[in-house]
């Protein structure tokens, strides 16, 4: 999708909010309430946009890239909690629970990004419920994945783990090419899938290359996966 041609100045068009999974089965009115209060920006690579324990003021919608959700800790290490790209929300629980954030934002490319304030995000919850079962559904998607990922750090090798880590992002944004193959469109360096599996980059390296080498995925210069081989990857899951 060109972004670019859904939105101008002052105006975010009520056909590019309808592709996105918190605006689904909004009709036209409600399309247009949102877009006529919603605004963006466009961030660099590498610009932290949230940061742990400040007050939430600001929900995000990512229309293009990808950004890590992160906290660090005490001794300098940094825990990953999620990589989330186009059409995912962000900062969305602060809003809901009026804590502080719980975590850090970092985009890993350069992102487009829908904002709300506060009072907006909350009139939209109100008056419009399917954008609020909407919201739950995302929210209850992330922590269905969050479960299985626990899972796997329990039960897997690392050639499992990451194996399910693709496939996890394969199934949320995968996009089928003409031979039929499960393409990731959002930027997955090898330093952040070991850091989502709990696992070396070294180690890493060396089961991508594995991947690889039997054609299981091919990954391009972007750091964008192609799943090759789901049936071989899901095997190695079990």
């Amino acid at each position: 999708m060109v972004i670019n041609s859904y939105i101008t100045q002052t105006h975010i068009a009520p056909m590019l909010l309808s592709k996105l999974a918190l605006c689904q089965g909004l009709n036209l009115e409600q399309l247009f309430w949102l877009s006529e209060r919603l605004r963006y920006k466009t961030f660099p690579e590498g610009a932290s946009f949230i940061t742990a324990e400040q007050p939430g003021e600001v929900v995000y919608i990512i229309l293009r890239g990808t950004v890590k959700i992160h906290v660090e800790q005490v001794d300098g290490t940094d825990v990953v909690l999620a990589i989330l790209g186009a059409g995912d929300t962000v900062g969305e629980m602060s809003l809901v629970d009026s804590a502080g954030r719980s975590a850090s934002v970092l985009t890993l490319e350069e992102s487009v990004l829908l904002w709300m304030d506060r009072r907006t995000f909350q009139e939209a919850m109100q008056t419009i419920p399917m954008l609020a079962l909407n919201l739950v559904k995302i929210l209850s998607g992330r922590v269905r994945l969050a479960n299985e990922l626990v899972q796997a750090l329990a039960t897997l090798d690392v050639y499992g783990r990451v194996a399910r880590q693709i496939l996890a992002f394969a199934d949320k944004y995968g996009q089928t090419s003409p031979e039929g193959a499960a393409i990731i469109p959002i930027r997955l360096t090898q330093g952040d899938i070991a850091d989502l599996v709990g696992a070396s980059r070294k180690r890493v390296n060396q089961v991508m290359v594995a991947f690889k080498q039997h054609g299981y995925i091919a990954v391009d210069q972007n750091c964008r996966i192609t799943v090759q081989n789901k049936e071989a990857l899901a095997k190695l899951c079990r």
